[in-house]
């Protein structure tokens, strides 16, 4: 949904959708950890939606779906006249930036970033990416999660930059360094305390914040376990 605001055009994701809060803690968070790793991502931005809303579109699911996403939603900066990627220019992006991507899909295990859908826009003269609502599975079993959850590989057959794997290795001496605990504790702190407790209403919002930063630094242990060689 395309929301105008005092600040501009935001294309907002609503906390009453399909996949409910948790799909906004991801996004938030992947967004906040893709800019520690120097990937171009949208400016996000917290939209508080009234209900009844007005809106232009009379539909009955969409009015239905505005009833459910009272209170703060997740809006990311609308980027006049971006456009997709053709093949020709996924192929001629620089080993560098398509390197970071991968690693980084890899810490977040974002299996939502293929050739059919690479999730990234051309805008200002680079590629951008959006839409990591499908990263951080690890939030919908917290019961199942064990200290070998953190440690899993991640499969990157499918990604649209699969054939460049080997470009992980120096991704990952060029970007480890830039994530440590205090970085992790800021991106996971700018989740409002809204989501958290309407995603896990019998849960202290600060011990979960502390779950979700447990979980990414273990991932980031070395040796890394998206990245070739590593285990």
């Amino acid at each position: 949904m395309v929301v105008e605001t005092d600040s501009g055009r935001f294309v907002t994701k609503l906390r009453g959708a399909a996949q409910g809060v948790p799909a906004l803690i991801a996004e938030v968070i992947a967004a906040e950890l893709a800019t520690i790793a120097g990937l171009p991502v949208p400016e996000r931005v917290i939209v508080e939606l009234e209900c009844p809303m007005p809106s232009e579109l009379r539909v009955d699911e969409f009015l239905d779906l505005l009833s459910r996403s009272p209170g703060e939603n997740l809006g990311f900066r609308w980027l006049e006249g971006a456009r997709e990627l053709t093949a020709k220019e996924l192929a001629a992006v620089p080993d560098e930036f398509a390197g970071a991507v991968l690693w980084f899909d890899g810490l977040v295990s974002n299996f939502d970033r293929s050739a059919s859908n690479p999730n990234l826009l051309w805008w200002k003269g680079q590629p951008w990416l959006i839409d990591h609502g499908a990263t951080l599975t690890f939030q919908y079993d917290w019961a199942g999660i064990s200290e070998a959850t953190p440690r899993e590989r991640f499969a990157l057959d499918t990604h649209v930059f699969a054939e460049r794997r080997e470009l992980l290795i120096a991704a990952d001496s060029a970007l480890n360094a830039r994530f440590d605990r205090a970085r992790l504790e800021r991106a996971v702190a700018v989740v409002p305390e809204s989501w958290l407790r309407a995603a896990f209403p019998n849960e202290d919002p600060a011990r979960v914040r502390a779950s979700y930063q447990a979980f990414l630094w273990k991932r980031l242990k070395a040796p890394r376990p998206f990245v070739p060689g590593d285990a």
